[in-house]
């Protein structure tokens, strides 16, 4: 039996870690095998990228393209080490983040070459793509105010960039998502959490038939 798929998308403090931890706790409930992880990060390799992407004094003045193979090096090990598994297993995975930020984040706000930025991402994921993804959308203003509201925490160097880069992404993730409107969905991240959350619940129940049965 073959697993399912899905990625969750959206700037840092859009909420999808949340709506994530609600919904792995609903499908467990349901009695269904279920598999969450992250990006950059997930395996003992990713995470240690992760660290180097996001706040190793060592990755202070990376240069764009760096930043792009080190995304694709933690997917790649994360799809053949973690993901591919537990789709043949027959698990739900759920993953925070996945190709679609590469596809903004690098090949938009970083303004890489599309075509490039795609063979790599296709050559990391080797053939795996999530069966559906859902799209936090969240004004970047808003989404960094979320940020800065909570205690103690610092920003990495992905979130001290400046706004009009989060406006890149934001409008790179909407436009992706009308281009593949029937795997990208579109989730109003503004409201609160527990409308999200039928949302989200909504939305895959009409994708997939009978998964919180």
């Amino acid at each position: 039996m073959s697993g399912i798929f899905i990625s969750f998308e959206g700037s840092d403090g859009c909420g999808k870690s949340t709506q994530i931890e609600r919904l792995k706790r609903r499908l467990e409930a349901a009695g269904r095998p279920v598999l969450s992880t992250r990006e950059p990060g997930g395996t003992e390799l990713g995470e240690a990228i992760r660290h180097l992407l996001q706040t190793a004094k060592e990755g202070e003045g990376m240069c764009a393209e760096t930043e792009l193979l080190l995304f694709a090096a933690s997917r790649a090990q994360l799809v053949r080490q973690v993901i591919t598994p537990a789709l043949a297993q027959g698990k739900i995975v759920l993953a925070d983040r996945f190709l679609d930020s590469t596809t903004v984040y690098q090949g938009v706000a970083r303004r890489l070459e599309p075509a490039q930025v795609a063979a790599i991402n296709a050559f990391a994921l080797g053939g795996v793509k999530p069966h559906a993804t859902l799209l936090f959308d969240l004004d970047p203003a808003r989404a960094r105010e979320r940020l800065t509201a909570r205690p103690g925490r610092q920003k990495d160097r992905m979130e001290s960039l400046p706004p009009e880069f989060f406006e890149a992404v934001r409008a790179g993730y909407l436009a992706l998502a009308e281009e593949e409107r029937e795997r990208i969905t579109v989730i109003d991240a503004a409201r609160p959490v527990d409308v999200i959350e039928a949302d989200v619940t909504q939305t895959l129940t009409k994708r997939f038939h009978g998964l919180f049965d």
